[in-house]
């Protein structure tokens, strides 16, 4: 008489061992706004990942003006409307409030942010570094933007 064997819905392969990698799920994941196409696989558009997708998330934010973003005319620092004010500490100040402060209220993925603001006036620009901790992989992250005009 023949034995028949069950049906394996579980993780095992037909060799009844165990796989290694069952599947692989990343913790955050953004499309990059450049829309950079992968060439390994043939022209899709390559995700940005964890780590990678909470920084670009940081930095849309912190670039992100008012009433740029439709039915969320409040959402951004309004940062690049400081970069035509007097370069002095007042203006160094109410940039690093301004950040701290979209950080703190619309990304949740963040905390102990540390910002560090740098006038550069013989280049026109303002040099920021904004140092945070990403919670859930627990990595500290430190990035720099420059602030100037584009023309």
């Amino acid at each position: 008489m023949a034995t028949i064997r069950p049906q394996n819905y579980s993780d095992y392969n037909v060799t009844d061992t165990i796989s290694a990698v069952v599947s692989k799920k990343s913790l955050y994941t953004d499309l990059d706004l450049s829309l950079a196409l992968d060439g390994v696989t043939g022209g899709d558009i390559v995700p940005l990942t964890d780590i990678d997708a909470v920084v670009y998330a940081v930095k849309n934010l912190v670039l992100t003006n008012f009433n740029e973003r439709p039915f969320q005319p409040n959402l951004g620092g309004n940062i690049s409307g400081m970069l035509f004010e007097p370069a002095d500490r007042l203006t160094i100040a109410s940039l690093r409030n301004a950040i701290h402060y979209i950080l703190e209220r619309y990304e949740p993925r963040v905390d102990s942010v540390g910002v560090d603001v740098v006038d550069d006036s013989d280049n026109n620009r303002y040099g920021i570094t904004i140092s945070f901790r990403i919670i859930v992989p627990n990595r500290s992250v430190d990035m720099t933007l420059y602030l100037q005009r584009l023309r």
